[in-house]
Order: C-alpha cells, then structure tokens, then sequence
C-alpha cells in the first residue's frame, strides 16, 4: 500500500507512530516546502498535519485554523452517513453529533500577530475508536466508530481533509474572508452561548474579521485574538 494520495504541491510523509505535528514543526524548522502532509495512523487515532506557508501577518494567516476546520468537516461531511454532524469549535475542537471527536492544533514559527511567520504548521487529531471501558469516563468525548462512521477508511478522509482544505485556501486567496467567514457561522459550536475563553467568560456573539472571539459580558465586548490558540513548537 503506497499510503494516502494527496494532490500535486503536496508531499507526504509517514511518520511511522511518532506525532506528525512534532515532525511537520520540526520539518519546517529545517526549511521544507509548503504543502508537507506528514501522518500517522492507528486503529485508534488518525493524526496528521500541514505546513503552510501564508505570505501574510500571523494575525490573518491564522485564519488557516478555521480553513482546516472547514476542510474536516466537507470531508467527513462526504464520507459519513447523512444523519452524522460536525461542529466546529472556536479554539479547534472538532465535534461530531455533539461530541469532542479530535481537535486542530496551531503552532507557527513565532508568535508575533503583525509579523509574517516563516511556517505556520496544523495538526490534526481524530479519534477513530476508544476502548470500551473508557467511554464513560468522557460523556462529551466521542469516536467516528460510535458515531455510525466505522465503514469510513482514515486514510480516505486524511485524503478528503487535504483536497477539502485545499479548496478552501484557494478560496480565502481568490475571494478573501468572507466566504471563510459565512461557512464556519454556519458550523460553530456554542454561538449565542455563555463560553469562557483565555480567562474570560460571556456570551460568544461571533468573531471579528481576523477571527477574534467576540464576547459579550453586560455592557462589554470583549476581543480575544485567535492567536491566543498557537501553542509552542513540539
């Protein structure tokens, strides 16, 4: 098996058990091309990640984070049963039918808002299944396996995220953030509910054009920067 196809600009790598954020981060650090997909999948967990390259400040290149959500969901969208829905949550999360079934990870090569990364690298995590004894413990953790997804193959949806993403940066680069903006309304988790985020709590009205959360506590917005989400290189 030659592993998952991805389209041309994009190279894969497996990285045979170890984390593919890590290696995707430390590939970059070294000066590889955008387009690097470095994976890794178990019967457990399908884990991957992207290395991008956005010619803009990390303030409006982390747009990449919801772009990637996007992808995930028109990809799992494709490929599960009708009935299956996918959320999306502020900060990340990926939820499906209403539960945390994996997450995406941001992480650039500074931190800077106003200054134009080097790399700016994605990770992706999905939990395909988890032992049985275990499920109770996380009533709002789920897996594609309980979801009704188990006939989904997770190199055909790492394949999917990819093409799915793709479709998106092309289309942020062609017609900027609006229609970014108008898909994720569309699938974000907790909208017009009370939320706390970087240690403030309110009511999540939104986001502002680069994403920012908006929270309202009474009289107050409050803007918490989606760059608050970048953790440190792995």
């Amino acid at each position: 098996m030659s592993g998952p196809q991805f389209p041309p600009l994009f190279t894969a790598m497996a990285t045979a058990g170890a984390d593919p954020l890590a290696a995707a981060c430390a590939e970059a650090r070294k000066g590889c091309d955008a387009g690097l997909v470095t994976w890794d999948i178990s019967p457990a967990l399908l884990r991957a990640a992207i290395v991008l390259a956005p010619e803009v400040p990390l303030r409006e290149a982390m747009i990449m984070l919801p772009v990637c959500g996007i992808g995930f969901q028109n990809a799992l969208g494709a490929l599960a049963p009708p009935e299956v829905s996918v959320h999306l949550g502020w900060s990340g999360a990926l939820l499906v039918n209403g539960g945390t079934c994996g997450q995406l990870t941001p992480v650039a090569s500074a931190k800077d808002p106003d200054a134009e990364p080097d790399w700016l690298v994605i990770g992706l995590e999905v939990t395909l299944s988890r032992e049985e004894e275990d499920t109770g413990l996380t009533p709002d953790e789920t897996d594609l396996f309980t979801e009704g997804c188990s006939e989904i193959e997770a190199a055909d949806l790492l394949e999917a995220w990819v093409r799915h993403t793709l479709v998106w940066i092309n289309r942020w680069s062609e017609d900027g953030t609006r229609p970014v903006h108008s898909e994720w309304q569309g699938l974000a988790q907790g909208l017009n509910e009370e939320t706390t985020a970087e240690g403030h709590t309110g009511t999540f009205l939104g986001v502002d054009e680069s994403f920012g959360m908006l929270l309202q506590s009474g009289e107050s917005t409050t803007i918490i920067p989606l760059t608050t989400t970048l953790r440190d290189i792995p």
